[in-house]
């Protein structure tokens, strides 16, 4: 049973960065995409970013393309979303799931394995 666990989220001004992680135990981690979500108060979740397994190619949603960028480090089994110009529309929790295949997709229902997430707070 793969357990994911986020980290990484509080509360920042606007323009300003986090780095959020997600480091998987107890299962397979490397051989599968890794995807983040977010969750705003009131919405329905949204996708954020996926990296394959092997670290490229990535994808972003539109919101965040050019201010995030997803990584990943195997050895770790961490995955990375580095969060810049961070504006108070990306106040939402954060979690990150792992695909069902190597590589990343863009709807939540391919993911399998979800983390219980983390609050991102931005305020202006």
């Amino acid at each position: 049973q793969v357990q994911l666990v986020e980290s990484g989220g509080g509360l920042v001004q606007a323009g300003r960065s986090l780095r959020l992680s997600c480091t998987a135990s107890g299962g397979t981690f490397n051989t599968y995409a890794v995807g983040w979500f977010r969750q705003a108060p009131g919405k329905e979740r949204e996708f954020v970013a996926t990296i394959t397994w092997s670290g490229a190619p990535t994808d972003y949603a539109d919101s965040v393309k050019g201010r995030f960028t997803v990584s990943r480090d195997n050895r770790e089994n961490t995955v990375y979303l580095q969060m810049n110009s961070l504006k108070p529309e990306d106040t939402a929790v954060y979690y990150c799931a792992r695909s069902a295949s190597g590589y990343g997709r863009r709807w939540a229902a391919l993911y399998d394995y979800w983390g219980q997430g983390t609050q991102v707070t931005v305020y202006s």
